[in-house]
């Protein structure tokens, strides 16, 4: 395939034409795909419906379930995410259904009442700013918006963010608190961070005695194609480094179990957990023991989520497989769009020409195939180059993704074809 680049103008008008005639077929369809989110789909769903036969409700320890308390979560919840985590149990809680619950009510509690080490809350200074890998997460961007945290963007590398750029603004910046970020198979590009980037983040010299790293590790176990990359553990390096306050870390079984009725936990230091279970007994009597004692008895330990996991896999790597496949049977060779291949997670990333981005998710929504807002990847939802894309292949069939992915590439060939007369 010539690269689009190299076409003089005439043959780019010429193959726009061939397009735009695919375009108004697939307009004239009135399909209705949702690729927004990355959302398991019904057969993912099916996989954990056993747990619902589980009647138990009394814990390993005899605790009735069904009454108040246990505020950091019962026994065998605790000993199965510590294992999940690479901690002890006694450096989690267990939380509700929501990791990003999790990390929202860490950061109010830091803005109230400062973390562990702090001389002032967080939300009674001039200034605080979180250094945010990008692409990443737009939740976790939505959550320091909220709070009015300002967002410094990272770049993105092969191994993980930029660190020499971490290093230098934490170590030069009081007003730098902590990083937000989504470790293994990072949200979009699919990234492991590198035992390399895990150590220096650990390690680093920073100004602000009560930075944090807000270790999301949503993708802990998301493996896909029999491959599964490894994350070093933080907690462990930070504690070598004699920075063990220094990270909070958080999953939890939202794309194991059920994303509305799962179970959530973060993991810290001693003192940390200490200091967090103090302020908990004020915000509530305990989450929802049941839920936890469900998870516990179906999931059971490791080997078991392992294979229940790997049920996953062989649903969502066909879904993979299709919107790769697609990718490269429209696209490779053309020099308009780059992909990334994750060995896990939920997301494929896909960069285009610069300034296109916002135009090629207008035109697929027109189409019917509904994606992730252009620049929803960056903080403040503004992407600099106007040219990432999230792409969410769990939701639809493999058939509704074929489909979906033929629009989007041909809308991305369309946008960069304008784009490229533009400039002749």
């Amino acid at each position: 395939m010539v690269k689009f680049t190299e076409m003089d103008s005439k043959t780019l008008l010429k193959y726009r034409e061939i397009l735009l005639k695919r375009y108004e077929d697939f307009k004239s369809q009135n399909l209705k795909y949702d690729m927004s989110r990355g959302k398991p789909c019904k057969e993912q769903l099916d996989l954990s419906m056993g747990m619902m036969d589980i009647e138990d409700y009394k814990s390993s320890d005899g605790i009735d379930c069904r009454n108040y308390g246990g505020l950091d979560g019962i026994t065998e919840a605790k000993q199965l995410f510590a294992k999940l985590l690479e901690a002890n149990p006694d450096e989690v809680i267990i939380g509700g259904n929501s990791a990003l619950n999790m990390i929202y009510d860490t950061i109010a509690r830091a803005m109230a009442f400062g973390v562990l080490g702090s001389e002032i809350p967080w939300g009674k200074l001039p200034k605080v700013k979180f250094l945010c890998p990008s692409p990443g997460y737009d939740r976790h961007f939505a959550i320091c918006e909220l709070f009015g945290i300002e967002m410094i963007p990272v770049d993105m590398n092969s191994d993980g963010p930029d660190i020499e750029t971490i290093e230098n603004l934490a170590h030069s910046d009081e007003t730098v608190k902590g990083i937000i970020c989504v470790p293994k198979y990072s949200n979009p590009d699919g990234i492991t961070y590198s035992d390399h980037i895990v150590d220096r983040l650990a390690q680093m010299k920073t100004k602000a005695k009560d930075f944090r790293i807000f270790w999301d590790n949503a993708y802990v176990i998301h493996n896909l194609f029999g491959k599964g990359d490894k994350l070093k553990n933080i907690l462990r390096v930070c504690k070598e480094a004699g920075n063990e306050d220094r990270v909070f870390i958080y999953a939890s079984t939202s794309k194991i179990t059920f994303p509305g009725a799962g179970v959530s936990a973060m993991s810290a230091s001693k003192a940390n957990i200490g200091k967090i279970k103090e302020q908990l007994s004020v915000q509530m009597i305990g989450p929802d023991k049941m839920n936890q004692l469900r998870h516990a008895s179906f999931l059971k330990d490791m080997e078991n989520i392992e294979e229940h996991m790997k049920k996953h896999a062989e649903i969502l790597e066909p879904k993979f497989l299709a919107v790769l496949g697609t990718l490269k049977s429209e696209l490779d060779g053309k020099e308009i769009a780059w992909w990334n291949k994750p060995n896990g997670g939920y997301f494929i990333s896909l960069n285009t020409l610069d300034g296109c981005a916002k135009e090629v998710i207008k035109m697929t929504a027109v189409a019917g195939v509904i994606m992730t807002s252009a620049g929803a990847t960056f903080p403040y939802g503004k992407d600099p180059r106007d040219r990432n894309i999230r792409i969410a292949p769990s939701f639809p069939s493999v058939e509704e993704l074929k489909k979906a992915m033929e629009i989007f590439c041909i809308c991305i060939q369309i946008v960069s074809i304008n784009k490229l007369l533009q400039q002749k």
